[in-house]
């Protein structure tokens, strides 16, 4: 069985973000997918430019396929 379920890693454990229908005991098998975005380290302004330029240049020579499915604000942000 797959399952998606949102979780908070807090003391050194995953606490699911509601009730699962697991067993108690039962055991998982976790892939871990960090939600929150960072900003590279870089500092020299010039290099910063440099990948914002390759970024949006591989954005524009990659566009989404026409009738592509949107996600709302809230879709994106687990909301829904």
């Amino acid at each position: 069985m797959t399952e998606r379920i949102r979780a908070v890693y807090r003391d050194g454990v995953f606490r699911p973000e509601i009730p699962c229908g697991f067993p108690e005991n039962s055991e998982v098998e976790l892939l871990v997918q960090e939600t929150t975005v960072r900003s590279p380290r870089v500092i020299d302004s010039e290099e910063r430019l440099r990948i914002l330029r390759r970024v949006t240049k591989r954005m524009q020579e990659n566009p989404l396929p026409p009738g592509t499915p949107r996600f709302s604000r809230d879709e994106l942000h687990g909301r829904s």
